[in-house]
């Protein structure tokens, strides 16, 4: 197998795997998803296959005074994913949302310097391990049987007040927290924006009937987070 074979090797096996991360995410709509994840694991395996082998492309004969450090590129990758990781993280309010796409991010990025090295059986392990981390952990997050919600609200002036209103969410377990708050004045409407944690069984349908229930409220809509 000539040189230029094995590196093509590296780099394909590389961002198979990294898409391998990037369909876990894509299935449960993260906005990385499969071609993000492969793309990074992609560019990290090419920037380790130049930081393994560029002195060797170079025709250098024996005797020429040269000095490559092939670690260097490689640590440039390890710092520079964090930029690319850091716009996949959101804060609403005081939640936080995409910490483990992020993640996710920063492991493609290891595991596509581990393919482009060569080391296949380690890039293959860390792939495993990282579906089974995102699979299975994710179960056991979700153990308390609840669902994360965003809650936003449209209110008159017929409205309860805020804190009223978060009592009454916070009476039937849906433990209710401010993400947003906005008051327009001309039209004397608040516009309310919460974070809900729902059961799983009749979650949604109590906090309607609930909501259906109190005077002044205009609008409701309910999304995933992320």
């Amino acid at each position: 197998m000539s040189l230029d074979v094995e590196l093509i090797i590296r780099i394909l096996v590389g961002t198979a795997l990294g898409a391998v991360i990037g369909y876990e995410r894509d299935i449960h709509g993260r906005p990385a998803g499969l071609r993000t994840h492969a793309l990074v694991a992609l560019a990290s395996a090419t920037f380790m296959v130049v930081s393994t082998h560029l002195a060797y492309y170079q025709g250098y004969h024996a005797g020429d005074f040269t000095e490559v450090d092939g670690s260097r590129i490689a640590a440039s990758v390890v710092s520079g994913i964090g930029f690319l990781a850091g716009g996949a993280i959101l804060r609403t309010g005081i939640s936080v949302q995409g910490l483990t796409t992020a993640a996710g991010l920063w492991l493609v990025a290891a595991i596509g310097l581990c393919a482009g090295g060569g080391m296949y059986a380690a890039s293959i392990a860390a792939t495993v391990i990282g579906v089974a981390a995102l699979t299975i952990l994710r179960r056991l997050e979700d153990k308390d049987d609840r669902v994360r919600r965003r809650l936003t609200l449209t209110l008159t002036d017929a409205a309860v007040p805020t804190d009223d209103l978060l009592a009454k969410l916070d009476a039937i377990g849906v433990f209710p927290t401010i993400e947003g708050w906005h008051k327009e004045t001309s039209a004397a409407i608040r516009q309310l924006t919460l974070a809900v944690r729902l059961p799983r069984v009749d979650g949604e349908q109590a906090l309607v009937a609930v909501l259906e229930a109190e005077p002044g409220i205009s609008r409701m809509q309910l999304d995933a987070t992320a």
